[in-house]
């Protein structure tokens, strides 16, 4: 039984509803990865679950629709490639679903190819083990009040 709550801060977004896109880049096609929130089969489907929280479009850009779904799609194939479920040389590819999918939900030629080259210039942080999102945790708790919590909810069962 645990006191305190766990989290992560950070996150603009959180996706309401499953999300089921199909890659198209080769790298990413016969891996085979499940989370529990990203599932990638070796077709190249990818699953990103309702419930997933990502930071949407980062950088020097405006989040707008035409966007949004990319975001989330190369969120999700970083996520998989910072916890080591997709090998790093996965990461150009993963930007160039991006670019593929923000060009398909409308975005003009420009403003993706800028964002793309974006990405492939500062976006590497973002896959190393350390970008990672802290665990905070609340309320902290000295030894005595975590046994008088334990103490007060087995009295209330």
């Amino acid at each position: 039984m645990n006191t305190q709550i766990a989290y992560k801060s950070g996150f603009k977004y959180i996706i309401d509803e499953d999300l089921v896109v199909q890659l198209e880049e080769d790298k990413l096609l016969g891996e085979h990865v499940e989370t529990k929130w990203i599932i990638l089969d070796s077709m190249g489907l990818l699953l990103i679950r309702a419930g997933f929280a990502c930071d949407g479009p980062s950088g020097l850009t405006i989040d707008t629709k035409n966007f949004m779904r990319g975001s989330f799609v190369h969120d999700a194939l970083y996520w998989l490639i910072r916890n080591d479920l997709l090998d790093a040389s996965c990461r150009e590819a993963a930007d160039r679903e991006l670019r593929r999918i923000i060009r398909l939900d409308g975005m003009n030629r420009f403003r993706a190819w800028y964002v793309y080259r974006a990405v492939r210039l500062g976006g590497g942080f973002a896959v190393c083990p350390a970008a990672s999102r802290k665990i905070h945790r609340a309320p902290k708790l000295n030894s005595a009040q975590k046994c008088r919590w334990l103490r007060l909810s087995i009295k209330d069962t």
